[in-house]
């Protein structure tokens, strides 16, 4: 069986930084992708290997045969924490935007990266705001639900 003499070591010499997962984590139009590809843009300019992951990248490929249960939620972070893993192992900053309202599933992730490589920043915006931003109508659908949970968190609209 052959080994690779490609290593992350290596490919991290090459592309001169070291392979990373930064995790934005928040509600629903937090601005967790509009950072993401913010702190991209500039990481590229410096000369950076990094790819954006999020939901309208992974859920319709990667992810495309789950759905919303807790279950499924959570084995959704778990693929991109693998997929993230990957990354890192080639080198790339993987950035990533993901609602990832369960604490377990974000310390799953940064317990499949390497020791170091897990970088986790929550994205702070009020329900309101996110409201306000609501592109795709959650909130909405969410308000018209007497108690409901919403993406795993309890509302208080």
């Amino acid at each position: 069986m052959a080994h690779a003499t490609v290593t992350r070591e290596r490919r991290e010499t090459l592309n001169d930084h070291k392979g990373s997962i930064v995790w934005f984590t928040g509600l629903s139009g937090a601005g967790k992708s509009t950072i993401a590809h913010a702190v991209e843009e500039r990481l590229h300019q410096m000369g950076c290997r990094t790819f954006v992951f999020d939901g309208d990248n992974v859920r319709h490929g990667l992810c495309a045969d789950l759905g919303f249960s807790q279950e499924d939620r959570s084995e959704n972070i778990r693929r991109i924490g693998e997929m993230a893993k990957l990354f890192t192992d080639a080198g790339v900053i993987a950035l990533t935007a993901f609602i990832s309202p369960f604490r377990a599933d974000r310390e799953r992730v940064r317990n499949i990266a390497c020791a170091g490589d897990f970088l986790e920043i929550y994205c702070r915006c009020s329900v309101e705001e996110c409201e306000r931003r609501d592109v795709k109508g959650l909130y909405r659908k969410a308000r018209g639900r007497a108690h409901t949970r919403f993406y795993g968190c309890q509302l208080a609209i």
